[in-house]
């Protein structure tokens, strides 16, 4: 399973598409966007896609309320599941505790990955490219025996992607 992730995108709504685009291009089946979305432009683009998504308010984001009943827009903290993984999304990273396998949160701008006590914790970084000069995202492959991070980076006057692959090995109580 490969979920595409993204966050921060700001007002940059050309380099989010971009990043859309190459987590697709990538194989991603799902998408989740962890908050400050800030563009109407962006949720319209994520639903056109046709594959599942799901985006969480940021501390920039209270004027999209009222596309609530329109787009998969979640409040902070949001529990789900895909198939057998548990994950909470969240923009602020106000709910780090590890009790789901997934924590995917934003806001920092900083990517961030590390598996604790047999939780993920991802963090993205920016798309927007506003606190260094760098668009971002990441890939989560997850299968029975691994959770897999591929971080994506790109200068600004580039367009090549540069990435980087983690492997954390999934731990399980029988």
């Amino acid at each position: 399973m490969k979920i595409g992730i993204l966050s921060d995108t700001h007002s940059k709504v050309g380099r989010a598409k971009k990043v859309i685009d190459l987590l697709i291009e990538n194989g991603a089946q799902y998408l989740i966007h962890a908050g400050d979305i800030c563009e109407l432009e962006v949720l319209e683009y994520l639903a056109e896609k046709n594959i599942p998504y799901l985006a969480v308010y940021g501390n920039n984001d209270a004027h999209m309320v009222k596309y609530h009943r329109s787009y998969n827009l979640v409040q902070e903290p949001h529990l789900f599941q895909i198939k057998d993984v548990k994950f909470k999304l969240m923009h602020l990273p106000y709910y780090m505790s590890p009790d789901t396998d997934v924590v995917i949160f934003g806001h920092t701008h900083i990517f961030e990955t590390d598996f604790k006590n047999g939780t993920l914790f991802i963090n993205p970084g920016e798309a927007c490219a506003r606190n260094k000069p760098l668009s971002e995202c990441a890939m989560l492959i997850i299968s029975k025996s691994a959770f897999e991070v591929e971080y994506y980076s790109r200068k600004l006057k580039s367009k090549e992607w540069k990435r980087q692959h983690i492997i954390y090995e999934r731990l399980y109580n029988d």
